[in-house]
């Protein structure tokens, strides 16, 4: 597995890159942001460890840019912990945010962990498993084999964790489920992060699938409980 890491504090990187590599993993260690970013949309990573200060181009920025182009795990690290910031990393489309600082064993095993859900999700370990080939909702079309969406029959782009929300979602309609079990399901009870990460997904998702996100008809908020599914 090959990983990315864009951060300009090289003690950091040598500790996450030697880490990394006596777990057998390839790094690429680029300090400059723009650099990084180029490096990140031009070759084939399979995680960007990316800090979020950064000289020139901070992180979200190039969080954003990486999200609009390419669909890897990314995982943010940074000094600051507020729970905005964390909030507002994944709402850029950041799949998980580590504090500094941190054990160095910890990071292998997140690095680990969403590699192996991202492939997981693209089919690589399906075990020989036949999915649906279509789940028709009316105006929204899942293709659950080439993971596929659609709305009014115009494709839109999810990332892994969109998709995945919303697959959850429409196999279980009408079903009140907290954001807890949501949290549980799509990142898995060995993650780290915090609870708000299922109302930012679910606000971009929403942006993509609904005609009203202000007033959503397919996700729909039921106060002090959670979320339902509506077709």
């Amino acid at each position: 597995m090959k990983v990315l890491i864009i951060e300009d504090d090289v003690d950091i990187a040598e500790i996450e890159r030697d880490f990394l590599e006596m777990d057998g993993f390839e790094v690429v260690h680029e300090t400059d942001g723009k650099k990084g970013m180029a490096l990140a949309l031009s070759s084939g990573f399979d995680l960007i460890l990316l800090d979020i200060m950064l000289r020139g181009i901070n992180g979200y920025e190039i969080c954003r840019a990486i999200r609009d182009k390419i669909d890897i795990p990314i995982l943010m690290v940074s000094a600051r912990i507020e729970d905005f910031d964390k909030v507002r990393g994944l709402g850029l489309g950041a799949d998980d945010y580590i504090a500094k600082p941190f054990s160095p064993a910890e990071l292998v095993a997140r690095v680990k962990t969403h590699i192996s859900r991202y492939k997981r999700l693209k089919g690589a370990d399906t075990g020989g498993r036949v999915e649906a080939s279509e789940i028709d909702l009316g105006r929204l079309r899942i293709v659950p084999a080439t993971r596929r969406v659609y709305v009014e029959n115009s494709e839109i782009n999810l990332t892994n964790k969109e998709y995945e929300l919303l697959l959850f979602f429409a196999s279980n309609p009408e079903i009140v489920l907290s954001k807890e079990r949501l949290y549980d399901k799509i990142w898995g009870e060995d993650m780290y992060g915090v609870l708000e990460t299922v109302a930012v997904h679910i606000n971009r998702l929403r942006e993509k699938i609904e005609s009203n996100p202000a007033n959503p008809h397919h996700i729909q908020t039921v106060w002090g409980a959670g979320y339902r599914f509506i077709v």
